[in-house]
């Protein structure tokens, strides 16, 4: 959602309308000599990729994860007065990703029909998918710099990862990602599309310059704040963990130690470094840094923008699994959780006993050395 805010708002900006055919395409010369593209929406391409792409690709992401960090949510919410530090960065974490899935389905109505939900959705909409897409990535940054503590500087870092330290770090961390991402709810509005009477788009129209202004801002804050920044911090404290764990006596469960730092680095890198790419380059476009390449180039890169974000926001469900599912603790209460429910009480009574005899021997060998990990 937030990227298609700021996709409408260029079009806007620079009074051009996607669309492939050649036949739409028309050069008209501005005000300096300079020829400049025109393109009609009659027969926009983009409409079928925003009424088959946006609607298919959204609802697979929104339902693996709101099953996903559902599922880790409430077991969470269930031992709530007995979380390990870690577990409470997941509680944080699950919750703004909930709430960022929240957003899809009013981004796959907009890009089918058009905003329809008034100004007040689009301001409230449009702070939630930026707050928590910003919070979401420094909480992982937070979950690594945690496991960094806990594993090579066990000793020192005890009154650090004391409950109530990481509640208070979770609450500021909250408070710093509201005051980066408040301006939008300034610079949104619902206004006509240009070219298309009918439809209206919630984006950034209020105080002109200033909204262009801030939405390179925004790129700016989302390049800084949702992917170098954690990727740094992530990267040096994994690396650290991975050399700590190479040099200790542990053989049994450093494997699978290591595999998971370098696992969870890297699945975050392929997720959001396609998007980060293509935002920058449209940026630079925007800027005038990069030729525009007039209606086609503008539609291909609307699409690569809308592809990778896709790309990226799976994210959301690969984290339940990355750092709960696979975690033996989790698992059984999960199980449990499951059993509890009626529906399922017979069908998983014997998966639920087979799982807990397994777990039991597992636990006898890990419970010193995989929960510090995982």
């Amino acid at each position: 959602m937030s990227s298609y805010l700021d996709l409408k708002y260029r079009d806007l900006d620079l009074d051009l309308d996607l669309d492939l055919d050649p036949d739409y395409e028309n050069m008209t010369e501005g005000p300096d000599g300079v020829d400049q593209y025109t393109c009609g929406n009659e027969k926009n391409p983009l409409h079928l990729f925003h009424a088959v792409f946006l609607p298919l690709v959204y609802g697979v992401v929104f339902l693996l994860g709101l099953t996903g960090n559902g599922l880790l949510l409430t077991v969470l919410l269930k031992r709530r007065r007995h979380l390990r530090i870690t577990e409470i960065y997941l509680l944080h974490l699950s919750l703004a990703d909930l709430l960022l899935l929240f957003t899809f389905p009013f981004a796959v109505t907009q890009g089918v029909t058009g905003w329809l939900f008034g100004t007040f959705l689009c301001k409230l909409l449009g702070l939630i998918n930026r707050l928590n897409l910003v919070c979401g990535s420094l909480l992982l940054a937070c979950i690594g710099f945690d496991r960094y503590l806990a594993i090579v500087h066990a000793i020192p870092s005890l009154q650090a990862r004391r409950p109530r330290t990481v509640h208070l770090t979770c609450a500021l961390l909250w408070l710093i990602c509201l005051s980066v991402t408040i301006p939008n709810v300034v610079f949104l509005s619902v206004e006509e599309d240009e070219g298309n009477h009918t439809r209206f788009s919630c984006s950034y129209h209020n105080h002109g310059l200033h909204a262009n202004n801030w939405m390179l801002t925004s790129r700016f804050l989302t390049h800084l704040l949702c992917f170098v920044l954690p990727l740094v911090i992530m990267g040096y404290c994994y690396t650290s963990i991975v050399i700590t764990l190479c040099q200790s006596q542990k053989s049994l469960e450093k494997q699978g130690a290591i595999r998971l730092a370098l696992l969870v680095t890297l699945v975050f890198c392929l997720c959001w470094l396609p998007y980060n790419i293509t935002i920058f380059v449209d940026t630079l476009v925007v800027l005038g840094a990069m030729p525009e390449r007039g209606c086609y180039g503008q539609a291909s890169r609307e699409r690569a923008v809308m592809v990778t974000e896709s790309i990226g926001f799976f994210h959301c469900c690969l984290n339940p699994i990355l750092y709960a599912f696979i975690g033996v603790r989790f698992r059984r209460d999960l199980m449990q959780l499951l059993a509890r429910t009626q529906c399922l009480r017979v069908c998983l009574s014997g998966l639920q006993r087979k799982s807990l005899n397994r777990m039991s021997v597992t636990e006898a060998v890990t419970s010193t050395t995989s929960n510090q990990y995982i």
